[in-house]
């Protein structure tokens, strides 16, 4: 906590002195007049109230003492996971993921694998067929697997910082049960709320969704929609009552099979390619009352919370990209010798990768103190805006950075540095802009200079 100076212990202390001190210390010398003095006072002035010292003394064992371990330490049980990753990303993902790349679509053998594995349910509860471990966990997941294809890891992050957070957070005991089961097991989801009209500004969606009897019909389109193409469940969020303005908007479950749902045109893209971006349409979409998602008009609190925590899975996405083109350039220079020596041995160079560790390092601080943060249940908005906005921009610079380091060779497309270079252009776009991030953090700020 905070000890009081030596020279303070030691010297009579005028009150016009007062004010130069640390207004922490301020606090702690004028006290109250009804605390009990504890022990002799040395000084008239320290006798007013207890010493900062006394009151150190009382927190010392859950403070300076406690051993709290760094954000970027895991457990014994995120470590065997880290562990499984990673040899999963080598042998399954990495023969394949130049081939995903070129032609533009997922595997199915890839993701069956990611289910036989248990990565597409790790916050899922065991009984229902996930891992069972927590929201962190999933974020070293989905960093392992961008450090070989940040596509298949975006598929990855969706499924469990989204679908599986609406579920368990919003989802009835029956509702649980089944789509929780379904999504750890074999079904992939799909987040449904970008619009045409609708990118930053989320709440301004015009697909709407009218009671009809017992059932509701869902009428709109969607955009920018990852993993449509694959997913068997959609979380659509609606308009139930546009004269609420924001405060109408209801989430829906909404099967692939039913008719009124049919997945569109297939953007084609710069970078994370195998992961597939569609346009979804609705069309007289007929849904049961079961199909409400949370309560009607709580869609946009809903939708506010997953995208908060979906940040933090970006940022570890966007930390694995780093550390994936790092690696892959590192190795190269390392072996490659110009002027009788390695490229990595020159100072020049050196300094030019020393200074990328540290970014790279420094954008996983963020991304593990927002995961930490978010699983112990404290506030976490503008941290985990700050772990996205630091580590897409780290990417980039990273990912930039590498195509150098392997000079014409990186310039090629047989080579996997121009690969995470593309994939690395999203992390500032997608899951909120860098502007959205920074307004984020500028209001946090605010709001804190105000109170």
């Amino acid at each position: 906590w905070l000890k009081i100076p030596r020279w303070l212990a030691r010297e009579p202390l005028a009150m016009s002195s007062l004010a130069q001190l640390p207004r922490v210390v301020r606090l702690g010398l004028r006290g109250r007049k009804a605390a009990r003095a504890v022990g002799p006072a040395r000084h008239g002035l320290l006798a007013a109230a207890p010493s900062v010292l006394q009151v150190a003394a009382q927190r010392r064992p859950c403070s300076s003492e406690a051993i709290r371990p760094a954000v970027t330490m895991l457990s014994e049980e995120e470590e065997m996971l880290r562990d499984s990753v990673a040899r999963f990303g080598e042998d399954v993902l990495a023969p394949q993921a130049m081939k995903m790349d070129k032609a533009g679509a997922l595997r199915q053998d890839v993701l069956k694998a990611l289910f036989e594995q248990g990565l597409m349910g790790i916050e899922v509860p065991s009984d229902l067929g996930g891992v069972g471990l927590g929201f962190t966990a999933a974020c070293v997941a989905v960093e392992e697997v961008a450090k070989v294809d940040p596509a298949v890891a975006v598929l990855m992050d969706i499924q469990n910082t989204l679908l599986v957070t609406a579920f368990k957070d919003y989802g009835n005991a029956e509702q649980k049960e089944t789509y929780l089961t379904r999504l750890a097991t074999d079904t992939v989801g799909s987040f449904c709320l970008s619009e045409p009209c609708s990118g930053s500004d989320a709440f301004a969606l015009q697909t709407r969704a009218v009671k009809d009897g017992d059932d509701w019909i869902i009428n709109g389109s969607k955009c920018w929609i990852s993993n449509a193409q694959e997913a068997g469940i959609f979380v659509v969020f609606a308009n139930a009552n546009p004269e609420l303005g924001h405060k109408g908007i209801t989430a829906f479950v909404v099967e692939r099979t039913n008719p009124g749902l049919t997945v569109g045109k297939k953007e084609d893209k710069l970078g994370i390619r195998a992961s597939s971006t569609c346009e979804v349409i609705f069309e007289d979409c007929r849904v049961p009352s079961s199909a409400l998602l949370g309560e009607v008009g709580k869609g946009y609190r809903m939708a506010i919370g997953l995208l908060n925590e979906g940040r933090i899975g970006i940022g570890a996405q966007m930390v694995g990209l780093s550390r994936g083109a790092f690696d892959y350039a590192l190795a190269y220079m390392c072996t490659r010798k110009q002027f009788g020596q390695s490229v990595a041995d020159f100072q020049g160079v050196q300094f030019q990768y020393a200074r990328a560790r540290m970014e790279i390092e420094a954008a996983r601080v963020l991304v593990y103190n927002a995961a930490r943060l978010k699983e112990s249940g404290a506030p976490f908005v503008e941290e985990a805006a700050m772990a996205k906005l630091k580590a897409s921009e780290v990417a980039q610079s990273v990912s930039s950075q590498c195509i150098d380091w392997l000079g014409g060779v990186g310039f090629t497309k047989e080579f996997l540095a121009e690969k995470f270079y593309r994939d690395s252009k999203i992390g500032t776009i997608y899951e909120g802009t860098s502007n959205i991030q920074l307004l984020t953090i500028a209001k946090a700020v605010r709001q804190a200079h105000s109170e």
